[in-house]
């Protein structure tokens, strides 16, 4: 029977979600951020998935362009470009990241990769509770918005039923009319 091994891991969520990026609409992770969270080297990494390219469909893994690289640079969201190990990196979505682990095959790939889609999975769950809120304070401002015009109406009825009142004050008196001795 193989020996259950945990590690004791602590990676603050912060650290994790402070290293994805949102590139071509995905949520990812750059193998450099990879590599140092498993603790193993970059080289290391990117020979593994070279290795295992067939196991890394492009939703699994997509190769950043020399655009991409540079526009993060730009930013600053990388301090430059030999932040990134001198090639054009390899961005892994979340089922990417849960891959790589399987393909290094070292206890604690697979410790930081479970933290990891448990980070991603919490980001999902603000984005989804935060999509709710912003649904209700839209109904919220709906209701208001139909409040307020109904008062509108209602203000406009009161006009129309004072100017009557003031119309049928001024009118002579219909029916007939007795004359006083």
């Amino acid at each position: 029977m193989k020996e259950h091994i945990t590690y004791n891991l602590v990676i603050p969520n912060e650290t994790i979600s402070q290293k994805i990026w949102l590139l071509r609409g995905e949520k990812v992770m750059l193998a450099r951020d990879l590599a140092e969270l498993f603790d193993v080297k970059a080289i290391r990494l990117r020979e593994q998935v070279k290795r295992n390219l067939e196991k890394f469909p492009t939703h699994f893994m997509f190769q950043l362009t020399q655009l991409e690289v540079d526009v993060m640079v730009s930013q600053n969201a990388i301090p430059s470009k030999q932040h990134l190990g001198g090639t054009l990196p390899y961005a892994f979505t979340e089922h990417g990241v849960l891959q790589l682990a399987n393909v290094l095959k070292s206890g604690r790939a697979t410790q930081v990769s479970i933290k990891i889609i448990e980070v991603f999975v919490a980001m999902r769950q603000l984005l989804t509770d935060t999509l709710s809120l912003k649904l209700d304070i839209e109904a919220i401002k709906n209701k208001l918005t139909h409040q307020d015009k109904n008062i509108e109406l209602v203000f406009t009825y009161l006009d129309e039923l004072m100017e009557k009142q003031e119309n049928t004050q001024n009118r002579k008196p219909v029916g007939f009319k007795i004359k006083k001795e």
